[in-house]
């Protein structure tokens, strides 16, 4: 007898996984938190196994949990590649994205690519800005989709990776030994700038800004001429820059979630391919 899994059920494990809460899970769904819980032990009941274990410490996946995953991301990519081409003719018009700074060269360029094959007859508009006026832009129907870097856990987004936050300087620099520390966080909006603060001032490491103004290119300079360190995604760190290790590092930074944050008005099909295509390519 044929078994099947139900599609939904599992995008909210995924979800559950990457947001490694409940609620969370169930704001990326626009789902309850009680409709979550009863939809993953659903999945558990029908798939046999305990999924995510709950302790004082939050929510983690168990070993049954963790070989679920990546097959279940790999499940949702093909259905959803499957609708796409099975339901939707040619798309025109336009669509509105708005990125960081430091996803344009590492993250995107591939998908603009790809999406620009596909869908020759859409327009692409990129915005780019700091990640929460990136998510305020969209609230005000100034953008179509955005992804933005936030903390793990709670937000509205689609979260599409988890990525370490790292320090980073100039190959063998020495910056990151300078008292009071030189940080150049690109703009004082940067989403990352109130957790390196805080981690700074755990480490009672005091600090000083050497460069904000919005442009990540001078940013990069000032790290490479070694006045200052910054901190970024692992993924979008320069090769010709150094990411610093335990021995060089003023503190340990937390992780970051790249969200694909979505309008909450129905999206047009431009829109929606195009959040498609983003899905696929951090897969």
């Amino acid at each position: 007898m044929a078994r099947n899994l139900d599609i939904d059920l599992v995008r909210t494990f995924i979800a559950v996984a990457d947001h490694a809460s409940m609620t969370a899970a169930g704001n990326a769904r626009f789902l309850t938190q009680g409709a979550v819980s009863q939809q993953i032990k659903r999945l558990e009941d029908m798939l046999g196994h305990q999924l995510i274990e709950r302790s004082r410490r939050g929510l983690k996946l168990t070993r049954a949990g963790e070989q679920l995953l990546s097959k279940s991301r790999r499940l949702i990519a093909l259905n959803d590649d499957i609708w796409s081409e099975m339901t939707t003719g040619e798309i025109t018009g336009t669509v509105r994205l708005g990125l960081p700074y430091d996803l344009v060269t590492t993250c995107i360029t591939p998908v603009m690519k790809d999406f620009a094959a596909a869908h020759p007859q859409v327009e692409i508009t990129l915005t780019c800005a700091a990640s929460p006026e990136l998510v305020g832009a969209l609230a005000k129907g100034e953008l179509d989709l955005a992804l933005a870097e936030e903390p793990v856990g709670a937000s509205r987004g689609e979260t599409l990776r988890i990525e370490r936050l790292v320090w980073v300087g100039a190959r063998n620099g020495g910056a990151h030994l300078k008292t009071p520390l030189p940080v150049s966080m690109v703009a004082d909006t940067c989403a990352f700038r109130p957790a390196v603060l805080a981690a700074l001032a755990q480490q009672d490491r005091k600090w000083r800004t050497v460069f904000e103004n919005g442009n990540i290119e001078a940013t990069a300079a000032t790290v490479r001429a070694d006045l200052a360190v910054t901190a970024w995604l692992v993924s979008t760190v320069p090769a010709d820059l150094e990411i610093l290790g335990p021995d060089k590092a003023p503190c340990d930074l937390p992780p970051f979630a790249i969200n694909l944050h979505l309008p909450k008005h129905a999206m047009m099909a431009p829109a929606a391919e195009l959040a498609r295509h983003l899905r696929q390519s951090f897969v």
